[in-house]
């Protein structure tokens, strides 16, 4: 192999390096960052220089033993510039500098002989990260900027992927990541955990947006693949990272427990062509049982905490009714319907109407259940949503009613993003003839 065909080899395996090193270590070098110099936008935007950088360094040089360490160094040493361009002399430019020496190249920068300083501090490393996903779901900013910032922050998701992820385009994605730093930067949002009391509010936010990534890594609401496992499989890690930080917060196992045991489901929720298959058809053998053994585990955690089921551990019961079941028919619809009710009382919504009644049909029939969507219909409390028509459509159509079902399935087929889905929906309004 010659020198015309070693370079773009060379080339791809630092850049697989580079990514497996950002995909796995970027909370904490971001966060790291973060906490030495004060400035969440200032660590992010230097962490990123460090990885331009590493690009063109491992290319020529080969990967460093300690690759993190590399990139934290190059990441300060970045830092250290902007410092400088702002006041040579300050304070802070003093701070920041201290211990740099040791090191360097005039090449490149090698990670400093001595790890523990204040940089990269081995028994701050939990709470940098915990910092820092409070400071991405941070109520200050608008939902999709949060999800866009922790995604990108603690995530590591490049602003391309998270576009692809949401079908957004990849402008939109770097403009709300954009105006989340300037908006954090501007309420002088220290990068600090906050107070106990204010971290239980607070933590409200950061399970919500961890709950959006992997409700739209599980159904996608538009394009063409039902699942986009990578999203959800992201949400996943960070909740796991949530919840080794927080053992002891029920709701955090709650949602662990929620996102496992829907993903368990994921390899018998399509068929060979991507097409959608229910629940009804599936093939319970192809179910992920690493994955219902972890959320049980994390619901029993939850469970422990002595506090009741919140929220997101009482959908992850649901879940787990689902997941302890040989079938449809075997599934005890009469414990999952009081799991809604319970449901309902402590987080009310229309959508968990509308699954209540789902349920109902199982356990009691479709026409109490229809009672429960006409409910929702009059009311107005899912305006443009697929979703009624298509649990109407087949509630009438187990009653009898075919034309009214059929129209019922057609008009949720016009109103579905997700192409997938809404095939299904036209095959069964074809199928009522």
């Amino acid at each position: 192999m010659d020198a015309a065909t070693d370079g773009p080899l060379i080339a791809e395996s630092a850049r697989r390096a580079v990514e497996a090193v950002w995909r796995i270590e970027s909370a904490r070098i971001v966060a790291a960052l973060a906490r030495y110099t004060g400035d969440f936008a200032l660590a992010e935007d230097v962490a990123q220089e460090a990885v331009a950088e590493a690009l063109v360094s491992w290319s020529r040089d080969g990967a460093p033993r300690d690759a993190v360490g590399w990139l934290l160094a190059t990441a300060r040493r970045r830092a250290i510039d902007v410092f400088r361009r702002r006041s040579a002399r300050d304070e802070r430019y003093a701070m920041l500098a201290r211990g740099l020496g040791e090191g360097e190249h005039s090449a490149g920068v090698t990670v400093p002989a001595d790890r523990s300083g204040e940089l990269w501090d081995p028994d701050r490393i939990d709470d940098d990260i915990l910092s820092l996903i409070f400071i991405a779901c941070h109520p200050v900013l608008a939902p999709e900027a949060r999800v866009a910032l922790t995604l990108r922050a603690v995530g590591g998701l490049s602003s391309e992927e998270i576009a692809r992820a949401f079908l957004v385009p990849v402008p939109t994605v770097q403009a709300r990541i954009t105006r989340a730093k300037k908006t954090i930067a501007a309420a002088h949002v220290p990068f600090e955990l906050p107070a106990a009391e204010q971290r239980r509010e607070r933590l409200g936010s950061v399970l919500s947006v961890l709950y959006v990534i992997f409700t739209e890594g599980s159904t996608a609401t538009a394009g063409d693949s039902l699942l986009r496992r990578d999203l959800a499989y992201e949400a996943i890690r960070l909740a796991r990272t949530l919840a080794a930080l927080l053992p002891a917060e029920p709701e955090v196992s709650g949602l662990l427990a929620l996102c496992e045991l829907t993903a368990a489901r994921f390899p018998a929720r399509t068929g060979p062509d991507g097409e959608p298959v229910l629940l009804e058809d599936q093939d319970r053998r192809l179910w992920d049982r690493s994955a219902i053994r972890r959320g049980l585990a994390a619901l029993g955690r939850a469970s422990a905490a002595g506090r009741g089921l919140g929220p997101y551990g009482l959908q992850a019961a649901i879940a787990a009714c689902h997941a302890s079941a040989p079938s449809v028919a075997d599934t005890d619809w009469e414990r999952i319907v009081l799991l809604y009710e319970a449901l309902g009382r402590v987080a009310p919504s229309p959508v968990v109407e509308l699954n209540r009644a789902v349920a109902v049909a199982m356990a009691a029939g479709p026409g109490p259940a229809l009672e429960i969507v006409d409910e929702l219909v009059v009311t107005g409390r899912l305006p443009g949503s697929y979703l009624v028509p298509s649990v109407r459509g087949e509630l009438l159509a187990r009653l009898g009613r075919t034309a009214e079902a059929r129209a019922e399935l057609e008009l949720a087929a016009r109103l579905c993003g997700n192409l997938r889905e809404r095939s299904v929906l036209l095959r069964k309004s074809a199928a009522l003839g």
